[in-house]
């Protein structure tokens, strides 16, 4: 498996196809929702099996912070190192763009997914698009 990045309409059709069926298919995240007005600002990454995209992520900087977003994989590739690999690639992105620091509202089931990675919890639980979260930090430089 391999991550590819970048802001082409090919990526971000294949990124946007594994969002579909994780986010609004599997977790009713309103279509509306889940595609917004920043798709064009972001980098995005996604986990190809060959030519089958099964996994995506999308990184974005405010204010000199990377903000991760969109991580999802699709479900017979979970548990299996996919999300690890996505998250690598952002990170590595983000280093070599000099950005120190990153940001993610995480899904509260996969917080410890975050932790393991080093990431730090720094709120309380919030509803996003009817599902609970917490933000986490995480220094890379």
């Amino acid at each position: 498996m391999k991550v590819v990045f970048g802001n082409n309409e090919k990526l971000w059709n294949d990124a946007v196809s594994v969002r579909r069926a994780v986010f609004v298919e599997e977790q009713h995240v309103p279509e509306e929702e889940e595609i917004d007005e920043f798709e064009n600002e972001a980098t995005h990454f996604v986990l190809y099996d060959g030519e089958k995209a099964v996994g995506a992520g999308r990184l974005r900087t405010i204010d000199g912070i990377g903000k991760i977003e969109r991580i999802c994989v699709l479900p017979d590739y979970r548990n299996r190192g996919a999300g690890r690999l996505i998250m690598e690639s952002i990170e590595q992105f983000a280093r070599e763009n000099g950005i120190a620091k990153t940001k993610l509202n995480a899904q509260t089931h996969a917080e410890r997914f975050y932790q393991k990675l080093g990431y730090e919890t720094v709120s309380d639980i919030f509803m996003d698009a009817g599902i609970p979260h917490v933000t986490m930090i995480k220094q890379l430089l």
